[in-house]
């Protein structure tokens, strides 16, 4: 190579390098203007600018705008998330590469946004379908649920095929699977595929949920009242303790459910009432302080306490009820823990509106069921 190649060479690095430097700060602000957007319509004018000129960059840029999802509300990871198609789609169209290697370094971090890593996943996924097959098993234990999920179906879809061949090595497969399945229709299909092969699981006990509690009531729920009205046991959670209720002297009695699902059921112990208000409380052990996620399932109005302290509650009755439905952050203390229940039942009639029940566990973040140390 001559020395005039070689100038001409230093010359177009220099220039291209340049032209990055020159764009980066172009690239950063249009960046933060869509990390900048918020609910009702909060910054999404100088977003739409900021938009197109981030859609308009390299490929190779890509991991930049992933980075930039880190921290960001959910308005701005729609907006950055766009972005990122749009890239994509243009370099596809082109026949331009994707930046697979530093993709795959972004995916590997688990410190970047859930969200992020998947789209980054997705990416490898649409130009190295074979790349992705293989990276699955690294996911198994991920913090990013989607990720998780992708790798547990992986391992599911392996026992299947082993379940003609040999039905033994079949029940293993699954039962891995069982141990990293963190969503609730996932354990729930892996448990139905496991009893089908005469290889039953505690289905409670996957799950998790708190099974043993103390049920009171009924309180006056007449006209929707109950919601608001602060009865005895939001104020003294004394277990031993008698009250004036809707119906005459009420006291706390124990119950267990035994519901595959958790189910705590009203009814059974009350009788099926309307325009009423019961509480359950549950004591749960924990071995250290530590942040936990309370997940509720109820199709009636609720309440939720923790050591005393509110944590949410919605004033809504018969909507389609699921498993995790509404997930509360908490603080768990060292030692015993108190978690009490406000369920109400309105005054519908119809045969669909009888239910008055509620399925609750403890889980940590990723959904990992946690279960009372005593």
């Amino acid at each position: 190579m001559t020395v005039a190649s070689l100038w001409l060479l230093s010359a177009l690095a220099l220039g291209l390098q340049s032209a990055t430097l020159a764009a980066a700060p172009s690239l950063k602000a249009s960046l933060k203007s869509l990390r900048s957007v918020g609910p009702e319509g909060l910054g999404n004018e100088p977003a739409k600018s900021a938009w197109r000129r981030v859609a308009s960059i390299e490929a190779s840029s890509l991991p930049l705008v992933l980075e930039s999802m880190d921290g960001a509300n959910d308005y701005a990871l729609n907006w950055l998330r766009s972005a990122v198609d749009a890239v994509a789609q243009k370099a596809t169209v082109s026949g331009r590469p994707l930046p697979v290697e530093t993709l795959h370094r972004f995916l590997r971090d688990r410190t970047h946004h859930p969200r992020a890593r998947r789209l980054a996943f997705e990416l490898i996924r649409s130009v190295q379908p074979e790349m992705a097959r293989s990276l699955l098993p690294e996911f198994l234990d991920d913090p990013a649920p989607e990720l998780r999920r992708d790798a547990v179906q992986q391992r599911c879809d392996a026992a299947e095929a082993k379940v003609a061949l040999d039905k033994a090595i079949a029940i293993v497969e699954y039962r891995k699977a069982l141990a990293f399945a963190r969503e609730a229709d996932q354990l729930d299909s892996i448990a139905k595929k496991l009893k089908e092969l005469g290889s039953p699981v505690n289905l409670s006990r996957t799950f998790g949920w708190v099974t043993a509690w103390k049920l009171i009531g009924p309180f006056d729920n007449t006209t929707g009242v109950g919601f608001s009205r602060p009865y005895p046991p939001e104020t003294s959670l004394d277990l031993s303790s008698e009250f004036e209720g809707k119906t005459g002297r009420i006291k706390w009695a124990p119950y267990e459910t035994t519901d595959d699902y958790g189910m705590v059921n009203f009814n059974a112990p009350l009788g099926t009432l309307k325009g009423v208000v019961g509480y359950a409380a549950a004591e749960f052990w924990s071995k250290s302080a530590r942040p936990v996620q309370i997940r509720l399932g109820s199709q009636n109005g609720w309440k939720v306490w923790v050591n005393g302290k509110p944590t949410f509650g919605r004033d809504e009755y018969h909507r389609a009820s699921e498993i995790d439905q509404y997930r509360m952050p908490v603080m768990l203390v060292p030692g015993r823990n108190f978690i009490l229940v406000k369920c109400l039942q309105n005054e519908q009639t119809e045969d669909w509106a009888a239910e008055w029940q509620f399925q609750l566990r403890v889980t940590d973040e990723q959904g990992t069921p946690l279960l009372s140390s005593q």
